[in-house]
């Protein structure tokens, strides 16, 4: 039994926003916040509708209802749980649904000369009916000064710099249903226009340009985009399904600045063709243990990125490769241009790999070429353990690595000319096991 009894509390959502104030037709969603009944009823005093009231059972806690004619409403929900010592409890929330919605809008003008910073906005909102106060309005002139209240007349304010500036006009006035309604513009103050853009110069077909509008002030804009095709957007998309290089240039207009018209500079968009991949490889069909060979035949590109399908990868234009497993690869090719637009081919590869084993048994460290360090040859090596030991028995190499080779040192210091033994252990990627045992000679 709930000894602390039921409680109610009511809350009004329009369009998902906490309000009690909306235009008709209004569909209102009613909360209990408080959530603790078993049932709840909820009367609209509505007398327009025939739903008189409507009735839910926990946990559903909320209902909608539609308002279709103008007045204030007052809901009642009342809060039941028997289990509890007050048994209900109600709460009440009144709903004012009007008519007299508004649509907020202003325009603006320099004052005074071509080099003024000042402004006047002019309030353009459009009421059903128009009765307005000395505080329906607030301005915000983006500038970080307050913002001012006022009426519906026209209101002036003076900028401290030139820049791009957010100016917001708000209807802060509950005798408009819709109320607040908000208009947002850009105004851009300079002295003088001047044309500015900015944008990526290259791409592929079919490339999409997308302009940045870096202008100082500038209310009217006319792009040229080097083909015939042109634009008055403020920051136009243009696409762009042919090859080729665009002198791209904006014309900036603004006659409230002193010299009402400025032209960027042409700017150069270079549009290529996407790259085709393609390569071919041999042996085809496949020999054991062959190196194999990869030949780059795309067209339009200027760097590449392979894939062997065995976790290994190459830049090279042409690159050979050896894979160490039997099986089929699936070898990509990317494929990437100077605009860095890419595509790529996959081709099954198939590789016969036969297990074998080698390890040299001399070297010649600290001089160039294949002999400078030794290491295990072989085919289909899986996984390996391989250690070197110096006449008292002392490991002076140890590498699981395959690639790995030993350059004749110990912990930095160049061993003697000597004859060392190993073991190797290796598993095949067939599964095979071997251990190998044996001597190398170090001469200098």
């Amino acid at each position: 039994m709930n000894f602390a009894g039921i409680g109610a509390s009511v809350k009004a959502t329009i369009n998902g926003v906490v309000d009690t104030i909306g235009c008709v037709p209004l569909t209102v969603r009613f909360t209990d916040t408080l959530a603790r009944g078993k049932m709840y009823i909820w009367i609209y005093n509505d007398p327009f509708s025939t739903t008189i009231r409507d009735t839910t059972y926990a946990p559903n806690n909320s209902v909608s209802h539609t308002y279709n004619q103008t007045g204030s409403f007052p809901l009642m929900l009342i809060s039941i749980d028997s289990a509890t010592c007050n048994i209900s409890d109600t709460a009440f929330v009144t709903v004012k649904v009007g008519n007299n919605n508004i649509n907020a809008d202003f325009s603006f003008f320099k004052l005074d000369s071509c080099n003024s910073l000042r402004y006047q906005f002019i309030n353009q909102s459009v009421a059903t009916v128009p009765n307005y106060t000395s505080q329906s309005f607030i301005w915000d002139f983006g500038d970080n000064t307050p913002k001012v209240r006022s009426g519906f007349g026209p209101v002036n304010h003076t900028y401290a710099s030139v820049g791009t500036y957010t100016v917001t006009l708000i209807v802060d006035d509950t005798t408009f249903c819709n109320a607040p309604d908000t208009a947002i513009k850009q105004l851009r103050i300079s002295p003088n226009v001047r044309a500015a853009f900015s944008t990526p110069n290259r791409g592929c077909v079919p490339y999409n340009a997308v302009f940045k509008n870096l202008s100082q002030g500038g209310t009217d804009w006319i792009w040229e985009f080097g083909n015939g095709d042109t634009s008055t957007a403020f920051e136009p998309t243009y696409t762009y399904n042919t090859t080729g290089t665009y002198n791209v240039r904006l014309i900036a207009i603004d006659t409230s600045t002193c010299n009402k018209r400025d032209t960027s500079a042409y700017f150069a968009i270079t549009v290529y063709a996407i790259p085709t991949a393609n390569f071919s490889w041999t042996p085809n069909p496949p020999q054991a243990n062959a190196l194999t060979r990869f030949t780059n035949l795309s067209v339009g590109a200027n760097r590449y990125l392979w894939n062997f399908g065995d976790g290994e990868t190459s830049t090279a234009f042409a690159p050979t490769h050896q894979y160490n497993a039997t099986g089929t690869f699936q070898a990509t090719l990317y494929a990437y241009n100077v605009a860095n637009c890419v595509d790529s081919l996959t081709l099954d590869v198939p590789i016969v790999i036969v297990p074998g084993l080698d390890v040299p048994n001399a070297f010649t460290p600290g001089r160039f070429g294949e002999n400078a360090v030794v290491k295990v040859k072989g085919f289909g090596i899986g996984t390996m353990n391989w250690k070197i030991y110096n006449r008292w028995g002392q490991v002076v190499f140890a590498t699981s690595d395959r690639n790995q080779g030993w350059d004749g040192t110990f912990k930095g210091a160049l061993q003697a000319m000597d004859v060392y033994t190993y073991t190797l252990d290796v598993e095949f990627t067939d599964g095979q096991k071997l251990r190998k045992t044996g001597d190398i000679s170090l001469l200098r």
